[in-house]
């Protein structure tokens, strides 16, 4: 490893830090999975080899549960699949995704052992299974998982002891990553990354892990001096201290004692009141609305995984009215609504009125977030397209390059959104210059391509998003 080396980190256990200096965006090193798999709610939508979300999926004629783009996609998954498709006839139905990685990694063991590259800097032996500290409820499920697997696994395939089992299914427990689609936008799998494992957490880390190109890369958000511990962030900086805290040790089996946990910082302006002509909103009526707008979005939640648009639009609608002038711009919970409003009102195509939201939404993230943070310049990134939509393209350009400059950092230039990104930038650099010299010329050029083109429906709100890096219970 040219930039990072194992060592012992104190009060953390093994960590990784850094041997020379890096600077924001810099890759400190990239690793494919041990193994991985499809979600079981992605699998007949997803490509079992590349992950790319295909509308027409080619079956496996053997087991009928893979899915591939096209015969070049089932060559390049077969080494992996192979034992798998016979497990699946044998077995007679398709186990769940625990079940399913934890047998194509027992596979490769069997085969390559447990390291199996010269850059890999940790047997899986030697990872944490936190066994002994999962909760009562989650122990029934884990041993269904257990004892599901021993029924899967092949006779003709080594036998292996429970232990052994019970140790990779407690690894995928607290360390399978989000394995994304081709565009990085929503989670669709789950794989196992042994050098991620050793990347220890932090709530303002310097670090980030995007998915690209079939490999995970580990990119620095500043500058790194030589012997600095590399940290990312294994849950979303906008929850509260407590709450982060509460689900590290639920996931993770940790107590945070980060510097932003110990000090709650920024946990005050994520619960504000408004000021209203300089006076500030009375701390009672900021709690009264905190917990109607937190039943609000439950409300809205469940409006949402259900599909109902319409009423999503409606619950939130009702939710801002009243939260005007009572909470902050940082609030958390209007933050949320305002993100959820203005995502579903672009699905829906009132592009004006969702731009409104989506900059507000931006305006808050920009003094919570680090400011290079991925969730920060995805959002802004959405807001800018959303601009451009409604036809704001000043303001667009300003935020797509914006975003452009995070994602830089975060993603690379060399990733699917990065290019995307791209491209709109130098559209709407084009079109700024066009509206510039006549306005009125750039809107009836806009107008008329704008009717020329069939119209069409935005994708559908994501139900799961890439906010946490390792994968939920």
């Amino acid at each position: 490893m040219e930039f990072v080396e194992v060592f012992d980190s104190p009060g953390k256990g093994r960590g990784l830090r850094t041997i020379k200096e890096v600077w924001a965006g810099d890759v400190l090193f990239a690793e494919p999975p041990f193994a991985s798999v499809v979600f079981d709610s992605h699998a007949a939508s997803i490509c079992h080899s590349c992950f790319r979300r295909q509308e027409k999926l080619q079956r496996c004629g053997q087991c009928r549960f893979a899915q591939y783009c096209d015969k070049t996609c089932q060559r390049a998954g077969w080494e992996e699949h192979k034992q798998e498709c016979a497990a699946i006839k044998s077995y007679g139905k398709v186990p769940n995704e625990n079940v399913r990685l934890a047998a194509r990694i027992l596979w490769r063991m069997d085969k390559e052992g447990s390291v199996v590259s010269d850059t890999q800097l940790t047997s899986l032996e030697e990872l944490e299974d936190h066994i002994y500290d999962i909760s009562e409820d989650d122990l029934k499920d884990f041993k269904v998982d257990i004892h599901n697997f021993l029924d899967y696994w092949p006779r003709s395939s080594k036998p292996h002891t429970v232990d052994n089992v019970s140790h990779i299914l407690g690894v995928i427990n607290c360390n399978g990553f989000m394995v994304s689609d081709q565009r990085g936008l929503q989670s669709v799998g789950v794989g196992l990354f042994p050098n991620l494992c050793l990347v220890n957490h932090d709530c303002w880390p310097n670090c980030t892990v995007i998915l690209n190109n079939g490999k995970i890369e580990l990119r620095a958000l500043g500058k790194i001096s030589p012997g600095e511990e590399v940290t990312v962030a294994y849950v979303d900086f906008l929850n509260l201290s407590e709450d982060r805290r509460r689900l590290l040790k639920q996931q993770y089996f940790f107590d945070c004692t980060c510097e932003h946990c110990i000090n709650k910082t920024k946990d005050d302006l994520k619960l504000a009141g408004a000021l209203v002509e300089g006076e500030k909103v009375p701390e009672e009526t900021v709690k009264e609305m905190t917990e109607y707008s937190r039943m609000m979005l439950e409300k809205m939640e469940k409006a949402r995984i259900e599909a109902n648009y319409n009423e999503v639009v409606k619950i939130c609608r009702e939710c801002v009215e009243k939260q005007e002038n009572v909470l902050a711009d940082t609030h958390i919970y209007q933050l949320r609504i305002w993100s959820t409003l203005s995502e579903v009102l672009s699905y829906l195509q009132f592009f004006e009125e969702a731009s409104t939201y989506a900059r507000k939404m931006v305006e808050g993230y920009l003094k919570l977030y680090h400011p290079n943070n991925a969730q920060l310049g995805m959002a802004t990134m959405r807001a800018g397209v959303t601009h451009w939509q409604a036809g704001f393209v000043e303001v667009a350009h300003g935020m797509i390059c914006k975003a452009y400059a995070i994602l830089m950092i975060t993603h690379g230039p060399t990733h699917p959104i990065t290019k995307d990104l791209e491209a709109m930038r130098m559209q709407t650099e084009m079109e700024l210059r066009m509206f510039k010299q006549n306005e009125y010329v750039y809107h009836s050029m806009r107008e008329a391509a704008l009717k020329n083109q069939p119209m069409r429906m935005m994708a559908e709100p994501a139900t799961e998003s890439i906010k946490n890096l390792f994968r939920r219970k």
